[in-house]
């Protein structure tokens, strides 16, 4: 099976996984979870191991998470490094609502590198100006 995993300090991630499901349903394939304040990183890591713990070798991975490097982010990849499971995962660091409704959405329609492409370049895409015209007529308001 294909999972989409999120990660994320604070309530990031399990936020992100609500918006989601408002978009896509709820599924059994997308997991969250997140490093909450006053948390430590070996605590995130223990929960993040309880999580994927019904995972089994030939399962593959959509890891996202909120920032490159973090702890989340480091401590994700070691837990399933542990888990023989990091060759079978695709990570993508700095997650937004399009990458994550692409990656739940196409996760089993693309090979490998099409999925990266298409969830970097719709996580670009997702993050754009959006310039109003100011109207100085207080009519149309």
């Amino acid at each position: 099976m294909k999972y989409v995993v999120m990660v994320s300090h604070g309530e990031f991630a399990p936020g992100l996984h609500s918006a989601v499901k408002m978009m896509t349903g709820d599924r059994d394939d997308v997991l969250s979870t997140s490093l909450k304040d006053g948390m430590s990183a070996d605590q995130f890591a223990e929960n993040f191991r309880e999580l994927v713990s019904g995972f089994n070798s030939d399962d593959e991975v959509i890891l996202l998470a909120d920032i490159l490097s973090g702890s989340p982010f480091t401590n994700a990849l070691s837990v399933l490094d542990e888990k023989g499971l990091l060759a079978n995962t695709l990570v993508i660091a700095g997650m937004n609502m399009p990458c994550a409704i692409s990656a739940v959405l196409m996760k089993d329609n693309m090979d490998r590198d099409a999925l990266k492409e298409t969830l970097l370049s719709e996580g670009r895409a997702g993050l754009c100006e959006f310039v109003t015209e100011s109207n100085d007529d207080d009519d149309d308001l």
